[in-house]
């Protein structure tokens, strides 16, 4: 479109300017001389206005926009990579993968059902600690609209929704260890209250789909799920879990034809079960009522995966400070953050405020004290160097038992001291620490804020003598990190103290012995009088895993916890055990071997007190190999506690035990660690 100009093109002007038919005199010439040049300058100053505008139009490209398009292209690649993935053939991603790594391996049930195995005893699953989905059936107002809906495990998208509402609900009563008022919280039922723990990210899911392929199915697997926050005994008084337990035991053999069943605890599940099996031997009320020898007429084996048979000293720190090694580092990347009030969640207060009425944490408070995890100068991993050696394959003989760590010229950790306030208290001999005792301290309300009441915990109770005699008593092995929980944390010890013990057990004949506080300790419990069952332990070596901690004072908040992992502290030389205020051992990263292993190693080898009636026991170590590339996902050879249940040869070794196959029909022990010396060292009485 051709733009009209507003005063009249040049030639026009001139036309009628000779038009005009009379004469006129030079001053109205110049007159209209200077008109005309006005119009002109006004009519260019116009143009040049349009044109600006159009190139201001033209830049007034801004941010905004900038981020509309970003999200609008990633939205619509996402779309358009969604609808290719479902478009695509089932078998197409398959053969990208095996085109880029090469043919994969057939997944164990589909190897085994090749050889011909078959479904036959029947299986239960014992999840472990935070992996069992919970879900709410009553709740106060600020729950409304979630009745049945998972406030643990799957996606969690109610923990962003409301947080502290999540906080109260998850939490237990501080006094009785159960249900607060007006809230229940209830584990899911079925196989799939613990195969996934959140989407993608499997627990179980992979094992049972092995398990299918020989023949298993939902009326021969069973998952034995547990509120697994509160004690173990009290899942029967609130739940009867324990009963329920026995009762599909029983179903399943009667309905099997009377094949035993093989059961598959993991994790916090293996102590849950041994609990289990001395509950069903003693009489009602405080017992099943199943007699002496229901587990040898229901149970064929037991298999333990990442068993912490002997606790772990991740748990100490984890009741302390709220923290463990991740925490920790992630405290030291971004300081403060965690502690600061941020949109008024105080993250680890409430971390620490809820987790402290969970108690079942402290069924994992390390057990057997100094005689099993060391004093100041001596622990039974002394001498082992933190550079590990080559990795081997997961194959069925039996590996070097010096595989992952070197016992030669390592300098001198001091694995037992479990809790050192300063990094020179670590290193430093026994002789030249000096200590005070903060058993008779006294406490005071000192540290009390009135902005801290929805964070409150004990350490506001103590006050600043009571948090300075706590580091000033320098350094805690096994045997004083009770004494030290009981300080900081009465209320919990004390809920505690009625339902776990640590100790070891004199004359088990003791008619003490029969509560049930004992039950979960292998070293104050016998083992059921069974002698055709098994019992096999399942876990990865070969990734270094928490054993002891370097501390430090903490002030970074009015609503502080006093005592942080100190990140900084570091050993300074190739092959240390001390990386970020953290020693480490070998074990699956969260279980050292010394607790996975020594049961079966030591404790229950042949006929000990512990073992009355000689069940034979076996050790089956898995050498951690992380995933070659990201197709592999969480890999087929991971030794880690929870990705293991995803490691071939371990389900292999899982299936074969379901379809008939003894501890000797798999090869017996296979050990890639030094287990076995290390359980040497221990002095105890068998």
């Amino acid at each position: 479109m051709i733009r009209r100009r507003k005063g009249g093109s040049e030639p026009e002007k001139n036309r009628n300017l000779n038009r005009s038919p009379v004469s006129e005199s030079g001053e109205n010439k110049e007159k209209k001389e200077a008109n005309f040049e006005k119009a002109n300058a006004k009519e260019d100053s116009e143009n040049f206005n349009l044109k600006s505008k159009r190139k201001s139009r033209e830049k007034s490209w801004n941010c905004l926009d900038n981020c509309c398009w970003f999200v609008g292209c990633i939205c619509s690649i996402w779309w358009l990579l969604l609808f290719s993935f479902n478009a695509m053939p089932a078998s197409f991603p398959q053969y990208v993968t095996e085109a880029i790594t090469g043919p994969l391996p057939d997944p164990p049930g589909v190897k085994l059902a090749k050889e011909g195995l078959k479904a036959k005893h029947p299986v239960v699953f014992v999840p472990g600690i935070v992996t069992g989905g919970l879900e709410l059936w009553e709740g106060h107002h600020c729950a409304e609209g979630l009745f049945r809906k998972r406030l643990w495990g799957g996606t969690f998208g109610d923990i962003y929704k409301r947080p502290l509402c999540w906080v109260e609900h998850m939490s237990l009563d501080n006094e009785t260890g159960l249900d607060p008022p007006g809230i229940r919280i209830r584990p899911v039922s079925g196989l799939v209250a613990a195969d996934y723990f959140a989407p993608g990210y499997f627990v179980w899911a992979v094992l049972i789909a092995n398990l299918a392929r020989i023949g298993y199915e939902e009326k021969n697997m069973y998952m034995a799920a547990y509120d697994w926050r509160i004690s173990f005994q009290n899942t029967e008084v609130r739940d009867q879990t324990l009963s329920t337990i026995k009762s599909n035991i029983e179903l399943m053999v009667a309905t099997s034809g009377g094949k035993k069943v093989v059961v598959i605890p993991h994790s916090m599940g293996v102590l849950y079960f041994l609990h289990f099996m001395k509950w069903v031997e003693v009489p009602a009320p405080m017992g099943g009522g199943g007699g002496a020898d229901w587990c040898a007429k229901h149970i064929k084996a037991v298999v333990n995966i990442g068993g912490p048979f002997l606790g772990v000293p991740k748990a100490v720190s984890g009741l302390l400070s709220a923290e463990a090694k991740d925490i920790a580092v992630a405290r030291a990347m971004a300081p403060g953050f965690l502690d600061k009030d941020v949109f008024g969640l105080q993250t680890l207060q409430h971390v620490m405020r809820m987790t402290r009425t969970w108690d079942s944490t402290m069924s994992m408070i390390p057990k057997g004290g100094d005689t099993i995890w060391g004093d100041l100068d001596w622990s039974p991993e002394e001498g082992y160097e933190c550079s590990p050696k080559k990795l081997k394959n997961n194959n069925n003989e039996t590996g070097d038992q010096n595989g992952i760590g070197n016992l030669g010229n390592a300098s001198q950790v001091h694995f037992g001291r479990i809790i050192s306030f300063g990094k020179g208290v670590a290193d430093l001999h026994s002789s030249k620490i000096e200590r005070v005792d903060f058993r008779g301290a006294i406490k005071g309300n000192n540290l009390a804020n009135i902005s801290c009441h929805d964070v409150w915990n004990e350490y506001h109770d103590m006050g600043v003598g009571g948090i300075k005699a706590v580091a000033d008593f320098k350094v805690y092995t096994a045997g004083s990190v009770l004494d030290l929980l009981q300080f900081v944390a009465p209320k919990m010890m004390n809920r505690g103290g009625a339902h776990f013990s640590y100790g070891i057990a004199d004359d088990l004949d003791d008619k003490k012995y029969g509560h049930y506080k004992y039950w979960s300790n292998p070293l104050e419990t016998k083992l059921p009088s069974a002698p055709d069952m098994e019992i096999l332990s399942m876990y990865g070596v070969g990734i270094p895993t928490e054993r002891a901690y370097v501390y430090k004072f903490s002030t970074t908040s009015e609503c502080y916890i006093p005592f942080q992992i100190d990140t900084s502290a570091e050993a300074g030389y190739e092959g240390s055990c001390l990386k970020g205020g953290v020693f480490s051992v070998d074990g699956d990263e969260t279980v050292p071997i010394l607790s996975a292993g020594f049961m079966c190693a030591k404790g229950w080898r042949g006929k000990t007190r512990f073992n009355p009636s000689g069940i034979r026991t076996y050790i089956r170590e898995y050498n951690h190999a992380p995933p070659a590339n990201l197709l592999e996902g969480r890999g087929t050879q991971s030794g880690a506690h929870v990705d293991i249940m995803g490691n071939f040869a371990l389900i292999e070794d899982i299936i074969r035990v379901a379809a008939g196959a003894t501890g000797e029909d798999l090869g017996g022990d296979r050990a890639y660690s030094d287990i076995f010396k290390w359980s040497d060292r221990i002095n105890i009485k068998l």
